[in-house]
């Protein structure tokens, strides 16, 4: 029994001590190694068949407040314990304690592709700085063409292998990548939870599967499938549902751009279908040769002050055209257009898609620069419905050859922008953006203010913001994988 309470003791206090020791620095991802693994797996039997009780002398009920307690990036070690451990580290019961105990955390995953096209999971822990790699999605075998709509094939989860310019010359003719192509061009959500993977294509057939990735559980599982084969649709989340809208399917002519969109509710497992977005302007089109030639598509979307907005393009490789976009309102089911300010200066990158992320409930985009280096970052203001550069210089390298040379994320209730650098480093950077909104000097500040002084002390207070601007909060080698996407977590 001794042995047994000295033993649990230094696995308690080793979770603590990591956890501060990783404060200090950055550190790479938790590894253990086949040997230490089987050492713990033949003690923690021992354990296990001696002490029903997961510590031995206390209730359960007080161990599960202890293990609640303890980082969810110690979690993979400690269920290495006992088998007891394990089914408690990956019981929602434990899950449930923790949220009672205000002891949720708050991770960013993140999507990267690597050689070959295969998709690679990273989950960064933001307060130890440590990183840690979710286990690789699995291969599956279609083999029921009735229920899946597609012919026999075996799904090898790959990355984006083209970019979506390509997509956009293979619906008028201009490249036939698609008969090449493997699987791409998946959506990425995450609710309840729980990460999704959404569709894609798969050699020249777009996929109606969806993939769910469980953090209590660390392990990928199949869910309920879309009603309809979709790639490069958009995802947002409103009240705890995840919508999909949009994206691009196979026809006889090629791709042909979608319409619908559809709901998941995680918590029956059920797809529903939403009215299709109208592209109202469109339907406005003067020729029906232009109707034919220029195809609408949805260009991005965000969840915004309880509504989806999908800012929308018409494309004719290698053109497109803005025309807005459209807002979808859940408590009525219903689509308006979106207000002029935001649809026309909304920013776009590659191909006219268009990123964004709220945070702390403003809407914020990053605006390439239209030199070879550098970005601005931008807010939109929805009184005066306009985009405001918030950031003037934004440290981003050029990749315009990448499918993703950034990403934007909201984590911990501040903007970060993802990026890879020239070294082959991802680097999170965190920005004070929030605070540089109150900062900025009045656009509305009368003659009087200025020669106060108000004018030079608001000058002088932004130079110092923009010099702490920027702050790298974690960095991994990632070789020649690119980003794809990203996703935060509260668990």
């Amino acid at each position: 029994m001794g042995v047994q309470l000295i033993a649990v003791s230094k696995i308690l206090m080793g979770a603590f001590l990591s956890l501060n020791s990783s404060r200090a620095g950055m550190s790479e991802p938790l590894e253990v190694s086949q040997n230490e693994t089987c050492k713990r797996q033949k003690l923690s039997s021992c354990f296990c068949e001696e002490n029903p009780r997961l510590i031995p002398s206390l209730p359960d009920e007080i161990s599960y407040q202890i293990l609640a307690r303890i980082p969810r990036i110690n979690y993979l070690n400690v269920r290495l314990v006992s088998r007891a451990w394990k089914a408690a580290i990956m019981s929602t019961e434990l899950f449930n304690i923790r949220k009672e105990l205000g002891t949720i955390e708050e991770w960013l995953y993140i999507l990267t592709k690597v050689e070959r096209d295969k998709l690679l999971w990273y989950a960064l822990d933001p307060l130890s700085r440590r990183w840690q790699r979710l286990p690789p999605m699995p291969n599956v075998a279609f083999e029921d063409e009735s229920r899946k709509g597609l012919a026999s094939f075996r799904w090898n989860v790959v990355g984006s292998s083209i970019k979506i310019a390509d997509v956009i010359r293979g619906w008028l003719g201009k490249k036939d990548a698609l008969d090449r192509m493997p699987f791409c061009g998946c959506a990425i959500g995450a609710v309840d939870g729980c990460l999704y993977v959404i569709g894609g294509f798969s050699r020249a057939s777009a996929l109606r599967c969806v993939w769910q990735y469980n953090p209590v559980l660390n392990s990928w599982s199949e869910v309920s499938s879309m009603s309809t084969g979709r790639a490069y649709c958009k995802t947002g989340i409103i009240n705890d549902k995840l919508y999909v809208v949009g994206g691009v399917t196979g026809g006889r002519g090629g791709l042909t751009p979608l319409q619908s969109a559809e709901v998941f509710d995680p918590h029956t497992g059920i797809w529903s279908q939403i009215p299709s977005m109208p592209f109202s302007k469109a339907q406005v089109l003067p020729t029906a040769f232009l109707a034919d030639l220029l195809k609408p598509i949805a260009t991005g979307m965000t969840s915004y002050r309880g509504r989806l907005f999908v800012p929308q393009s018409l494309y004719c490789w290698p053109f497109f055209v803005d025309i807005g976009g459209e807002v979808y309102d859940p408590e009525v089911n219903s689509w308006v257009e979106m207000p002029v300010g935001m649809g026309d200066g909304w920013p776009a990158r590659q191909a006219g898609s268009k990123l964004s992320v709220t945070v702390d409930g403003e809407l914020y985009a990053l605006d390439p620069s239209s030199s070879l280096a550098g970005a601005r970052i931008k807010v939109y203001d929805y009184q005066d419905d306009a985009w405001k550069v918030v950031v003037e210089e934004v440290p981003i390298p050029d990749f315009t050859d990448l499918e993703s040379p950034y990403l934007l994320a909201g984590l911990l209730g501040k903007l970060h922008v993802i990026i890879k650098d020239a070294n082959n480093n991802i680097s999170i950077r965190q920005t004070a953006v929030q605070n540089h909104l109150t900062s900025l000097p009045s656009a509305t500040s009368s003659p009087s203010d200025k020669s106060s002084g108000v004018h030079a002390e608001s000058a002088e207070s932004a130079t110092a913001f923009e010099t702490d601007l920027w702050r790298v909060i974690a960095t991994r080698m990632v070789g020649s994988s690119e980003l794809v996407s990203c996703q935060t977590l509260n668990i």
